[in-house]
């Protein structure tokens, strides 16, 4: 045996098996969760072509892109519960702010929880869950975290009168592009979150431990207390209004969100707005959506900084990047702003995986993936998204996503009804996606989302109802071709829906309609569905049977297009 093959059998000898080695490559991937506040899909990576977004750019084209990923409900504390907890919210019963799930539903497991409770050191920067009693006052620690959750101090100024007016007095506006030097402590919520989250990652660097690390980002969500200087990114005379300002007029009006968070920042007062409809003064919506998308910029900037520090350690190479929101919001689509509805604009979110080794491979000249881009300063750039996923997924797919591709076992499926199951999901594991290449249109790919009201029309209260005021939830499915949304009635009291109550009904054909302005349902159509409806037993879940009227509804249409 000659030396070059005797050396050839000794290091195989001292090689691990196949899958031993590659469940202990599994075992070693770290993962950064970073998720936005209030961001809809307004970035580069996803076609947006006013947005200065280089980072999560830079990173979308490293990464998996899924372009039509939905929220399972347009507000905070339901979303994020819901993602973190891969059930829906009809299973973590909560719509509102004011309970937290393992007292309110069942004591279900979390993302966090998952890794930490196999051997990782979870921690939580920023707004990851939503704070107060949604995770009960102390963000699901010890549940979810290795150490208690790291709050910015400066956001105890975020709602109070920070923002200077033209009468040289403070106020609490909406828009509030800032000079961060005179701001308490000469900083801004997402920078002491980047600067804390930095800390941990250098202080892990040379840890042995795999780590999750979440990181919440504040911004873009109002008041847009911005660094000034991201507001020359956006003159303000290039910028647009919405393609579709006015409210639809077969928009049913329960559908219709009347913005109310909006409506109480002091500048908005002084536009003397009627309530539900009036519209926004067009210049005023030019300046907003001018905040908002500084607002995104100023974000990107703190996301390019986290990633840099990943390249800085070499840490980019061992750890999974999941980019994503809790849901959307609109810039003045259908009249409305804000979230809290079941429109695309509201429920639909960015939503990026970044897997070494599988949506990439290490440069082999040893360029980092990663560095930062200052869009204030350079402002051109390209990248091209090569893997990107046309289908629909949703929030809910997160976790057993996140789980597999990190090297864990996913949660398994969760039954019909599994409010006594601590461990399952509610979504899919989309593992497989990141195996095979897309072969268009996948009929079974469907995003259900849901939105509570008070009444079938609009009242002060009726973004965010209490629990104890819902008289009717919003169901929403999102196909390929179609958003079908059925406005049923609803008791808070036993959370039980009627399926046979329909206050309203939506239907949009996506193809002539991608902004979602005309409604095609028909009350009369739907009677003769709903009596075929009726043979089905009791036990068929609300999803089957919307999917099924869906099936008829749209089959009817095809058919008299097709006689025409």
């Amino acid at each position: 045996m000659n030396h070059h093959v005797r050396f050839c059998v000794l290091l195989l000898a001292l090689l691990p098996p196949p899958a031993a080695a590659a469940v202990s490559r599994r075992e070693r991937k770290n993962v950064l969760f970073i998720v936005a506040d209030d961001l809809r899909t307004s970035l580069g990576c996803y076609g947006d072509p006013v947005v200065k977004s280089p980072n999560i750019d830079q990173l979308a084209s490293k990464s998996q892109v899924f372009l039509n990923a939905y929220a399972q409900q347009a507000v905070c504390a339901p979303s994020r519960t819901s993602m973190l907890t891969s059930r829906r919210p009809d299973t973590t019963r909560l719509y509102d702010f004011n309970s937290y799930w393992r007292v309110h539903s069942g004591n279900y497991t979390t993302l966090p929880q998952y890794f930490k409770s196999r051997g990782y050191f979870a921690a939580s920067v920023g707004k990851v869950f939503h704070p107060g009693i949604a995770s009960n006052y102390s963000d699901d620690y010890p549940y979810s975290w290795s150490i208690p959750a790291y709050h910015p101090a400066s956001f105890h100024f975020e709602k109070k009168k920070m923002c200077k007016g033209e009468d040289g007095k403070l106020h609490a506006n909406l828009l509030c592009a800032v000079n961060v030097t005179e701001q308490p402590g000469g900083t801004l919520p997402d920078l002491e979150s980047t600067d804390e989250a930095v800390g941990l990652l250098k202080s892990w660097a040379n840890d042995r431990v795999p780590f999750f690390l979440a990181v919440g980002f504040h911004k873009p969500h109002i008041p847009f207390r911005i660094p000034q200087e991201y507001l020359s990114l956006y003159p303000l005379e290039e910028m647009t209004l919405a393609p579709d300002p006015n409210v639809p007029k077969l928009l049913p009006p329960v559908a219709y969100n009347p913005w109310t968070d909006v409506r109480r920042r002091d500048d908005v007062q002084k536009l003397n707005i009627s309530f539900p409809y009036g519209p926004i003064p067009k210049d005023f919506q030019l300046r907003l959506r001018q905040h908002y998308y500084a607002a995104v910029s100023y974000m990107d900037a703190q996301v390019g900084r986290l990633l840099s520090t990943l390249d800085d350690l070499r840490l980019a190479d061992d750890t999974m990047v999941v980019f994503t929101s809790d849901h959307g919001w609109s810039l003045g689509e259908h009249g409305e702003w804000a979230k809290y509805s079941n429109f695309d604009v509201s429920t639909r979110v960015p939503l990026i995986f970044y897997v070494p080794g599988v949506t990439t491979r290490p440069d082999l000249l040893g360029a980092s993936p990663f560095p930062f881009i200052d869009a204030l300063t350079k402002s051109e750039y390209s990248f091209k998204n090569d893997k990107v996923r046309r289908n629909v997924v949703e929030l809910v797919d997160v976790f057993p996503t996140v789980a597999y591709m990190a090297g864990l076992h996913a949660p398994a499926p969760c039954a019909d009804v599994s409010f006594q199951e601590e461990l399952c999901t509610e979504g899919d594991n989309l593992a497989y996606t990141f195996r095979r290449r897309e072969r268009g249109e996948d009929e079974e790919a469907v995003s259900f989302s849901q939105y509570p009201r008070p009444a079938d029309t609009p009242q002060v209260n009726s973004d965010l109802p209490d629990l104890q005021d819902i008289k009717v939830m919003g169901y929403s499915i999102r196909t390929w071709d179609y958003r079908y949304t059925l406005w049923l009635g609803f008791n808070p009291k036993t959370f039980q829906v009627n399926v046979t109550d329909v206050h309203a009904g939506e239907l949009y054909m996506l193809a002539d309609d991608p902004g979602q302005d005309k409604n095609v349902y028909s009350d009369t159509a739907h009677s003769v569905i709903m009596r075929k409806m009726t043979s089905l037993p009791h036990t068929v879940t609300l999803q089957t049977r919307m999917k099924l009227q869906l099936l008829y509804l749209t089959a009817g249409m095809k058919r008299n297009s097709g006689k025409a």
